[in-house]
């Protein structure tokens, strides 16, 4: 892995005009005397132990699955402690992901040649393996981005995968090329082609599948990328797509991890996760420079991984099973209400509860359901699916014992407002 020599140089003389500092004005470089300490009772915020509601924000018993705007997922124990430790020392953070991408290789046992990069997230990923692509380690490309002058400009992808996460791939200054067949890929593919991206989610819909997708990437020699931000479960796909060619693929580290909910992970080629951490944080007049990931983000997420891949996945996918049996068996006893147990394909791969009612009997919208819920005491988020045709719920988010608490909350609701 190559790294300019630019950000170490400004970043030591910085360091060094500090360290001077401390020594004249009798200071103790890096003295401080909490480091390492046993933290005591905590006063002001936080003494209550519920810090939100101290700022005056409801938590809601979430229902609805690892959701961004809820905060992801909780991190396990182990994980957070991983990170106070990471929290009490200083470390070069480019040496530190090139460490962490080595371990996270052995871990998943990628392909020879395969690396991976901690980033802010998969959108981070997304936007920094492609500028990676973009500019290689031509420190003069990293720093003009998102000007392309010199560079290639077009990123093809199937009408069927365009979706609110491409905006990060037209931060880079790149044009979408929109195709839908095959013999529109073909007219497509010219020599400003930089990339060809694969929203995986969405494999059902495209004309052109997963695997064929980075088949025809690579006939033409184009890089081809994957979005797999929230694939997993089941595990296995956190090498799937490698195995399968890919060139880089992102995954979600805040997801079905549980690692830090601002973090994610770039898998691939080594040479482009190397150009992709040139264009991200810390180096500076860099696009990804926003785009911070701590110390502490990193080696969590390499806990995360240790983790997720020692867990017994089939008693949890049976307990969160469970979980939905339950609610269903509560809710079924009204008259009119019914239910189904479908589990997504591909993204959110976990067992779903839908509800449905007779609405000559029970005088309610599900999205009207879905709002009284979310309005009331305790908090409750579930879905009305896309187009509000039934009240749908996931388990694989709820502490033990709150599945009992939305039956009960339910059975209530709907209760009062049966005809």
């Amino acid at each position: 892995m190559v790294f300019k020599d630019n950000w170490n140089r400004r970043t030591f003389l910085g360091t060094l005009g500090a360290l001077v500092g401390t020594i004249f004005t009798g200071r103790k470089a890096f003295a401080h005397p909490t480091v390492g300490a046993k933290a005591g009772p905590i006063t002001g915020f936080g003494a209550t132990g519920n810090v939100y509601e101290e700022l005056g924000v409801t938590t809601v018993i979430n229902g609805q699955g690892t959701m961004t705007v809820l905060g992801g997922s909780m991190m396990r124990p182990e994980v957070e402690a991983v990170m106070a430790m990471a929290g009490r020392h200083f470390v070069s953070i480019p040496d530190l992901e090139v460490a962490a991408g080595q371990r996270i290789a052995e871990m998943l046992k990628l392909p020879e040649g395969y690396s991976a990069l901690v980033t802010c997230g998969a959108a981070a990923a997304m936007q920094s393996g492609l500028a990676g692509i973009l500019t290689g380690d031509n420190p003069k490309f990293i720093e003009q981005l998102p000007d392309l002058t010199g560079m290639k400009s077009e990123v093809i992808i199937q009408k069927s995968h365009r979706n609110p996460f491409d905006h990060q791939l037209r931060a880079t200054g790149i044009k979408l090329v929109v195709v839908e067949s095959r013999d529109d890929l073909k007219k497509a593919i010219n020599p400003q082609t930089a990339m060809m991206h694969f929203s995986n989610f969405a494999d059902n819909e495209g004309q052109i599948k997963v695997q064929e997708w980075v088949k025809l990437a690579h006939e033409n020699n184009i890089p081809a990328f994957n979005d797999a931000a929230a694939d997993t479960p089941p595990v296995s796909r956190l090498w799937d797509y490698a195995n399968m060619g890919y060139d880089l693929i992102a995954f979600s580290g805040g997801k079905a991890i549980r690692g830090p909910q601002c973090a994610g992970l770039l898998i691939g080629k080594k040479d482009l996760v190397a150009y992709a951490l040139l264009n991200n944080s810390p180096h500076e007049d860099t696009l990804g420079r926003s785009q911070k990931v701590g110390k502490e983000e990193i080696v969590g997420m390499v806990k995360a991984l240790e983790s997720y891949l020692k867990e017994d996945h089939e008693a949890l996918n049976k307990e969160w099973q469970r979980r939905l049996d339950f609610v269903s068996a509560q809710v079924t006893r009204i008259p009119g209400v019914t239910t189904s147990f479908p589990t997504p394909e591909i993204a959110n791969h976990v067992p779903h509860l839908h509800i449905k009612w007779d609405s000559t009997r029970i005088k309610l919208t599900p999205r009207e359901v879905t709002t009284a819920l979310r309005s009331g005491k305790p908090s409750i988020v579930l879905s009305s699916g896309e187009h509000g045709e039934a009240l749908s719920m996931n388990s694989f988010m709820l502490k033990p014992g709150e599945e009992k608490v939305i039956a009960q909350e339910l059975v209530k609701f709907l209760k009062a407002h049966t005809a």
